[in-house]
């Protein structure tokens, strides 16, 4: 049978989310650029949605998406757009305007994050059915993702690769890629490591990128949880 030559699927993937709370172009790129200084290898080329339910009509769109786009973010949607002639302006650029289930409010940059889609009832009633076991190393530009489920990993996390989980995540091993657990947005779950150097950890949502995890964790054994809606650490040794 011959295969066809191409296929529409779903997926799962997580993308970064940058909430715009102001129009003022000058703030804008001011805040870009600190933020983008926290971690530039990190946020070099990354893809991003930009939400723009609080900006109006009277925004000068272009130059918001060039601003953003010459901090090295690549822009591939707009989301939150409730007013049709920034939503026309949007269209005109060549991006897409995407719809959002849910309605949540964000502080600009500061919550500028790994925004699973989440939404919170059915993370409720989402029990994890099974555990996904990895025994092999995880190589840069890879992405495991177990839907409804744990994720143990009995190996090595390379820089650049991606693990992403509905329950908790448990690594034997070094890790120094993004490690995302309770991605169906379950603040309840956990991230579990022996070797932690991570470039980024999040729990339901809330980040941590390498350098805002506590130096004194760095490379040794580690939990990671929230706490009153807070990423917290502690040792497991």
């Amino acid at each position: 049978m011959q295969k066809k030559s191409i296929e529409l699927k779903s997926s799962n993937f997580t993308l970064l989310v940058l909430y715009l709370n102001n129009q003022n172009i000058d703030l804008i790129n001011e805040s870009l650029y600190k933020k983008t200084q926290e971690c530039p290898k990190f946020f070099k080329n990354a893809p991003i949605i930009i939400n723009v339910s609080r900006l109006c009509s009277t925004v000068d769109w272009k130059k918001i998406q060039d601003t953003i786009s010459s901090h090295g973010f690549f822009v591939v949607g707009v989301s939150g757009c409730q007013d049709n002639i920034l939503k026309k302006n949007i269209i005109d650029s060549g991006l897409p305007v995407l719809s959002e289930r849910k309605k949540k409010k964000y502080n600009f940059v500061t919550n500028l994050c790994i925004n699973p889609i989440k939404n919170e009832k059915k993370a409720i009633n989402n029990k994890v059915e099974k555990t996904h076991i990895i025994d092999i190393p995880v190589r840069s530009g890879q992405k495991i993702y177990a839907k409804h489920a744990d994720l143990i990993v009995v190996n090595n996390v390379s820089a650049g690769a991606e693990l992403v989980a509905d329950g908790n995540i448990h690594i034997y091993g070094i890790v120094r890629g993004r490690v995302l657990a309770g991605a169906n947005g379950d603040s309840s779950r956990k991230i579990f490591c022996t070797g932690l150097f991570a470039e980024l950890v999040s729990i339901s949502g809330e980040y941590w990128l390498s350098d805002q995890i506590p130096s004194e964790f760095f490379g040794k054994s580690a939990q990671i949880y929230l706490k009153n809606k807070f990423l917290t650490i502690n040792s497991l040794s």
